[in-house]
């Protein structure tokens, strides 16, 4: 759960960004090594260019854990990302989130409890094994409860090779909290529809199993940017751009993927991007921070948005320059503001989740 969010005082927001920026770049000067700002790839670009470091949730938490000299690491991303750098680095290491109501939707629809009772649920039904599978976009306790039930975390880069492992043994997947990378990555493995059950998170009871255990029953959450591609805009932007190549991320519904050239990892697309020859013409659907970015860094390339009036995601966003000023300057003074620490038994069980997913990807 998020703690309420403390208000920055308001000489921050008056302050230039010129005078914002060059009282950041002092702090991190004067700090050296012991201070280690990590920025996700969706963040605005007053915030990314201070970072020490740019990727998506786990890159950056496995990157912190690198920084043995850090004492402070300042994580410019969302609630779910620090807590999975907490878990990682050591114990001496502080970890905080500039705002704390910096949270994520997704991962917010799976809540433990409704997890539990699904569960339960699901082992009084059938006899066959299944397996409990969280994507990193998911709270420590979801995490830590796929760690203690034999599961696994998995990433959007991995998803892949962790269902080949499992459906491949003749386990079930429960595969939580997004809908659509389960159903991308499990269709992609080889299933049918008829193979799939949708949870119903908050009417459990209105769920119909089967008597055979499904081969994957998928949460049904959802990200709240990536939910708003839609097939029809493929179609669109193929009419006005002929030579375009459309990427999607796999948190795109099925509908969306299928209609696109590729799909993948925030990472795959930035690659595929980047490493395009010039005059390459460019769709992309993911948050338009990030698309924007890609476009200022290429110009030798056409890189639009698939669907230019998507929203930026608003919790990423909540992420300002002065959220960030705030956060460091506390820090000088010798102050700890929005530490996000997870609890010592939670994270035990979270890392053997992380673990075993690590193990299959190796």
């Amino acid at each position: 759960m998020l703690k309420s969010q403390q208000r920055i005082p308001d000489e921050y927001i008056l302050m230039s960004e010129q005078e914002r920026d060059e009282r950041i770049r002092a702090i991190k000067a004067k700090f050296g090594s012991k201070l280690v700002i990590l920025g996700h790839h969706y963040q605005r670009d007053e915030v990314i260019q201070h970072a020490d470091y740019r990727g998506d949730s786990l890159k950056l938490a496995q990157l912190a854990a690198q920084e043995k000299e850090a004492e402070y690491i300042v994580f410019c991303g969302v609630h779910f990302m620090a807590e999975t750098a907490d878990m990682l680095t050591a114990s001496k290491q502080k970890v905080i989130l500039p705002d704390l109501g910096a949270g994520c939707p997704m991962a917010d629809m799976a809540e433990i409890e409704e997890v539990e009772e699904c569960w339960k649920l699901l082992k009084a039904k059938y006899n066959q094994e299944i397996i409990p599978v969280t994507y990193v976009n998911s709270d420590a306790e979801v995490k830590a409860f796929c760690g203690r039930n034999n599961g696994m975390t998995c990433t959007s880069s991995n998803a892949l090779k962790i269902f080949k492992k499992l459906l491949g043994e003749g386990k079930s997947i429960l595969f939580m909290p997004d809908e659509h990378l389960g159903r991308n990555t499990g269709l992609e493995w080889g299933l049918g529809e008829q193979d799939i059950l949708l949870w119903n998170r908050k009417n459990p009871g209105e769920v119909k199993l089967p008597e055979t255990a499904p081969r994957l029953i998928l949460w049904d959450g959802f990200c709240t940017v990536h939910q708003r591609f839609e097939p029809q805009q493929v179609d669109e932007v193929r009419e006005k751009y002929p030579d375009v190549k459309v990427i999607v991320h796999p948190e795109c519904s099925h509908d969306v993927v299928e209609r696109a050239d590729l799909s993948g990892s925030t990472d795959f697309i930035i690659r595929q991007v980047t490493g395009s020859p010039a005059g390459s013409v460019w769709a992309i659907g993911t948050e338009i921070n990030l698309v924007h970015r890609l476009a200022q860094e290429n110009p030798d390339k056409t890189i639009i948005s698939l669907n230019e009036n998507v929203c930026m995601c608003v919790m990423m966003n909540r992420i300002s320059q002065p959220h960030l000023l705030w956060t460091l300057e506390n820090i000088l003074k010798g102050k700890i503001v929005n530490q996000i620490k997870v609890e010592e038994k939670i994270t035990g069980e979270a890392i053997s989740a992380l673990n075993r997913m690590l193990d299959i990807s190796k």
